[in-house]
């Protein structure tokens, strides 16, 4: 019920957990009730009321004045959809087009859109079937809504489009026909209720940061080993420093820090050097700054997906449908870039710690090689994050600030929240990476230290490195460690 229970607010950790879990998605036989109690209001509304209703016998964006005749608002649903769904690029990945399904379905179920029970327990149908619209990347502009990903998401609620049924890609009206179901027939303003919301920007967005909390808290483990194999200083870490800086950020990081490698004979040996470079005297400031940022768009997040954000709105309460613009996504376009930003840094001061492991300072060999020159030990493992750190700031121009009109001038300002939502997915997915070369060099730095040994915590990690891969001691293919290592972060 976590998903369906509109009384309680949803997080982004409830929608992962549930995607993970295979539970099937149920329909409470009260929210449908509330569901048909809304769209009679609105047929009765739209019989009786003399003045065109936007989206309900109306055309769409600049046609919005072009009045449709009762006769034909069936129809006129399945030509938005059918006319709409014209994405291009990749695919968005399944699970990102469950999450979008498992949005739609709690923005409907609040009761101001005037989707029928039918449709919507069709779209939980499809979940639980796991038949899997195929939605491409490319063709929101974040502001009327996601129209074109949400169009091929809910084509085959009509019996068109295509889907993953089965592991085979096929026609929605074979999947659903193979799997019993039947297609709706929507009513009036359905198929704009279902286009018009956030659900691809805020699908992506969940994604994001349930991933980007995960991968920050193995950033402090990976860089806590890192750290120990420099022969780096924790008193960078000193509570003192960051009581009189309190950014709540940096403190949490400081903290984990020195939890992190307690009891470690390496940070406790004496230290030649009296201070770090930055990339490890500075990790509280700079891994902290990127966690105050991920907590202020996880709250976006988490806002934006227990929101109604279709247009127009129906309160019948109040005896009013009304047109606004809760579709606009600039609230999550701004909150994405923000993440992307704050999870390229992550990756950034990863590759410069990766870069001083190979430095041959403090005793450590040029490029962690035993034996360097006939080996290149992991020289170009560094090349490889720079690389990616590299497209990661080129990623992160910010899409918020663009825009560019369109339905004729009526929608003359647009978030972009969508390409702002691809470019942090594609970000976050290269902070693994970078992290997962910073693990494999310091783990191999940790080695070239023995005997002595680092925290518990650390070496429960180097275990885990030790399981998959063994030390570097001549040159062998490391495209195949670097993967294992990916996969384990």
């Amino acid at each position: 019920m976590v998903i369906t229970d509109i009384s309680k607010r949803l997080t982004c950790d409830e929608v992962i957990a549930f995607i993970q879990s295979g539970h099937a998605l149920n329909i409470p036989e009260a929210a449908k009730a509330r569901l048909a109690a809304v769209r009679s209001y609105l047929d009765d509304k739209s019989n009786t009321h003399r003045s065109p209703i936007y989206g309900v016998n109306t055309g769409f964006g600049s046609l919005c004045n072009t009045v449709i005749d009762s006769n034909d608002l069936s129809l006129l649903q399945n030509n938005l959809l059918m006319s709409h769904a014209c994405g291009m690029g990749d695919e968005v990945p399944p699970a990102i087009v469950r999450i979008m399904l498992l949005l739609k379905i709690r923005g409907v179920l609040y009761g101001h859109s005037g989707v029928q029970p039918e449709t919507v327990q069709l779209l939980s149908d499809l979940y639980n079937q796991r038949i899997t619209p195929i939605v491409y990347q490319q063709g929101s502009l974040g502001a009327s809504g996601d129209l074109a990903p949400l169009s091929h998401m809910c084509l085959p609620l009509i019996g068109e489009g295509e889907v993953y049924y089965n592991g085979t890609r096929m026609h929605a009206g074979a999947a659903l026909k193979n799997a019993g179901l039947k297609p709706v027939t929507l009513k009036s303003k359905e198929g704009l209720a279902l286009i018009n919301g956030t659900q691809f920007m805020s699908a992506y967005a969940t994604y994001c940061i349930t991933e980007s909390n995960r991968l920050f808290e193995r950033s402090l483990h990976i860089a806590s080993m890192s750290l120990d194999a420099y022969d780096g200083r924790i008193d960078a870490f000193h509570a003192n420093i960051h009581r009189v800086r309190p950014h709540g950020g940096q403190v949490y990081v400081a903290q984990r820090m020195l939890e992190l490698l307690s009891g470690s004979a390496i940070a406790e040996q004496h230290k030649n050097h009296v201070q770090d470079p930055y990339s490890f005297r500075c990790i509280p400031q700079v891994l902290g700054a990127s966690l105050d940022a991920m907590r202020y768009v996880q709250n976006v997040v988490e806002t934006e997906i227990n929101s109604v954000t279709d247009n127009p709105l129906i309160f019948p309460e109040d005896d009013q449908v009304i047109s606004g613009g809760n579709f606009h996504g600039q609230p999550l376009a701004l909150a994405l870039d923000f993440l992307a930003i704050a999870m390229a840094e992550v990756g950034s001061i990863s590759e410069r710690r990766t870069y001083k492991l190979i430095g041959g300072q403090r005793g450590l060999p040029a490029y962690l090689a035993p034996n360097p020159g006939l080996n290149s030990g992991y020289m170009i493992p560094q090349y490889t994050a720079a690389s990616i750190v590299s497209q990661n700031k080129q990623l992160c121009t910010p899409a918020s600030i663009d825009s560019i009109d369109s339905s004729n001038g009526q929608e003359d300002h647009v978030s972009m929240g969508a390409n702002a939502a691809t470019k942090c997915f594609r970000i976050v997915k290269n902070v693994k990476s970078i992290l997962a070369i910073e693990l494999l060099n310091a783990s191999q730095a940790l080695d070239l230290r023995r005997p002595l040994r680092s925290s518990n915590a650390v070496e429960e990690l180097h275990a885990q490195v030790r399981s998959e891969v063994p030390f570097h001691d001549v040159d062998v293919y490391l495209g195949e460690r670097l993967k294992k290592i990916e996969n384990m972060v």
